[in-house]
């Protein structure tokens, strides 16, 4: 496991927005009080929802928050590669899956196009609204080569299709997620080749049940 750490440059302070402290209480109190610290992970990513990324004071404030000694919070941030440590690009997190199935189906030719429109990996963009990473296995095999850019996925990819992706944020649009063939989910390109009929899916062809007195409920 590579070693994470947070940033050499640090903001001096974090504080909690209005609506990210109501929905951290929501998390806290889903839990008895004694445990409230099982709230860590999904209070993080409300930290990194609302700053783009987890610093030094947010960990802190979330210690405090928790009843939590810092250390424990670093060792979560830290450990979970979806918390970004470092200020990331605002316009799009680019994160392309480097795992064999998408490499074999064109993912270096993916991250060549984002070396050459947004700089290195792992280094925010010179204009502060890009970043783009190599991740490992993001789940998404069948649709490869695919990507993670901000909260979505972005799905058999190719160099043309990336290229404008990235352009198209950058001029302040927002791409629609999901195929880029015209695929629904992971079925064949051109559409599904098997379970054609809805009926033998969506309900409509299951038997009606009725139950027997005093026994299990068996087919009609």
């Amino acid at each position: 496991m590579s070693v994470r750490r947070l940033a050499k440059e640090q903001p001096a302070s974090f504080a909690f927005s209005k609506a990210t402290k109501a929905k951290a209480d929501w998390w806290i109190a889903k839990y008895p009080e004694n445990r409230r610290q099982s709230a860590v992970i999904p209070i993080l990513w409300l930290v990194q929802k609302q700053e783009g990324w987890v610093s030094e004071p947010a960990i802190r404030a979330i210690g405090e928050l928790l009843g939590m000694p810092f250390i424990r919070v670093l060792e979560v941030a830290t450990f979970y590669t979806m918390f970004m440590l470092e200020p990331v690009g605002k316009s799009a997190l680019i994160q392309i899956c480097g795992t064999t199935p998408c490499m074999l189906r064109g993912a270096n030719e993916l991250m060549k196009v984002c070396k050459d429109k947004i700089g290195p990996k792992d280094t925010l963009s010179a204009d502060g609204r890009f970043t783009w990473q190599e991740v490992e296995c993001l789940g998404a095999c069948a649709n490869a080569p695919m990507a993670q850019i901000n909260d979505y996925y972005f799905e058999d990819l190719t160099p043309e299709t990336i290229g404008q992706i990235i352009d198209d944020f950058a001029a302040g649009k927002k791409p629609k997620p999901g195929s880029r063939v015209g695929r629904k989910s992971s079925e064949p390109e051109g559409g599904a080749l098997t379970l054609t009929d809805p009926k033998l899916y969506d309900g409509s062809a299951a038997k009606k049940i009725k139950k027997l007195p005093n026994s299990d409920p068996v087919p009609a």
